[in-house]
């Protein structure tokens, strides 16, 4: 597996931290562009823009394949066989791990807090069984502390004593120091590709906080304007400014707190983390049919509703009027289910199916809904 690995050259910026990687394995496709996102109803006076890294790969898609690059790396070096996660059901984290893992010649090893509806094969969850990982199911309040993290550990105990083999441990979302860098990497792709120059504002959606923290600590250290915003769709602004001023300490950044770097949104959340409201689904249609961006329920469909509502009714929160959104992943969380009764509801926008006889024209549909057999 080390045939896998390559030298890590960490920007200038970021030559004289502390526990800088020295190596990565390359996943991910790099430079994901930046293109003007027309989302009806933005306020007059502001630009919105979106950078695609959902485009960072295919089935490892989104945010977490550059994490992987580091934390996958690292666990080769270690010499370990196998890798050991956790996350919730919809998890993009552990999708992407898994998929990443059997790419390396790695066996991986999911701990997933679900109940026993959510073991279908829908979702991250289908992705998750086609990578043969084994998935060990928690109850939905388990604790990560306190429940999951020795559960964890005690397998990698037990595949030590049985097999030999060293297990590698790698935190909810891959959000510790390692990943970090390949948060920070987002953050270089912005800065080659002129961000700095174009944009006053950059939105991300937050969960376990690992990717907001790279992009704002290396915001911060290459001296950008930018300013960086989280929008929480789990957990509280605490965590989230903990996680940032613990990766600092890390690093060997003094002088600084995650309370001046990083502005925190937590207004989106709706009724809780993986649960959407209707004006949510709504939102996430009227984006992919009139934009063809697919943003979903859990991470980026919550998030960009929450920039659109805070660009319409709190401006003031923006340093500037040209934002960029960080799109970072998760369509295959669209699959799920939740998404499909309102797709087939009479009338709507996405239920445009006529029947076509062989011999006949196709007939037009009237406001939206098919005039034969109602689409079925």
């Amino acid at each position: 597996m080390a045939k896998y690995l390559v030298e890590y050259k960490p920007p200038s910026w970021a030559q004289h931290l502390k526990n800088v990687p020295t190596h990565k394995v390359e996943l991910a496709m790099e430079n994901t562009p930046i293109h003007e996102w027309n989302l009806p109803g933005i306020p007059d006076g502001f630009s919105l823009h979106i950078k695609r890294h959902d485009m960072t790969g295919s089935s490892l898609s989104g945010n977490k394949v550059g994490k992987l690059e580091f934390l996958l790396a690292d666990a080769i070096l270690k010499g370990c066989k196998h890798v050991i996660t956790c996350g919730t059901s919809p998890s993009n984290h552990c999708r992407a791990l898994a998929l990443a893992c059997r790419q390396l010649g790695l066996v991986p090893h999911l701990f997933l807090t679900m109940t026993s509806e959510d073991l279908g094969c829908r979702g991250n969850i289908l992705l998750d069984r086609l990578s043969g990982a084994d998935i060990y199911m928690m109850p939905p309040d388990s604790d990560d502390e306190r429940d999951v993290h020795p559960k964890m550990e005690s397998l990698a105990r037990r595949i030590m004593s049985e097999t030999g083999e060293k297990s590698c441990l790698v935190p909810k979302g891959g959000a510790n120091l390692i990943g970090c860098f390949g948060s920070m990497a987002i953050f270089d792709e912005l800065y080659n590709q002129g961000a700095l120059d174009r944009f006053d504002d950059v939105m991300v959606a937050c969960g376990s906080s690992g990717t907001a923290s790279g992009i704002c600590i290396a915001n911060y250290l290459a001296g950008s304007p930018l300013r960086v915003h989280g929008v929480l769709v789990r957990h509280d602004p605490e965590f989230a400014h903990d996680h940032v001023n613990s990766t600092l300490r890390q690093l060997g950044v003094e002088g600084v707190r995650s309370e001046d770097i990083f502005s925190i949104i937590d207004t989106y959340q709706g009724e809780g983390y993986s649960i959407s409201k209707q004006e949510e689904l709504d939102f996430i249609v009227e984006v992919s049919s009139t934009t063809g961006v697919l943003v979903d329920p859990t991470y980026t469909g919550k998030a960009a509703w929450g920039v659109m509502q805070e660009m319409k009714n709190n401006p003031g929160r923006f340093k500037g009027r040209r934002v960029l959104f960080v799109h970072t992943g998760g369509m295959f969380g669209l699959f799920d289910g939740r998404m499909d009764d309102m797709l087939m509801q009479h009338g709507a926008e996405t239920k445009k199916v006529r029947m076509c006889s062989k011999h006949e024209a196709p007939r037009e549909a009237v406001n939206g809904s098919p005039t034969d057999h109602d689409g079925e």
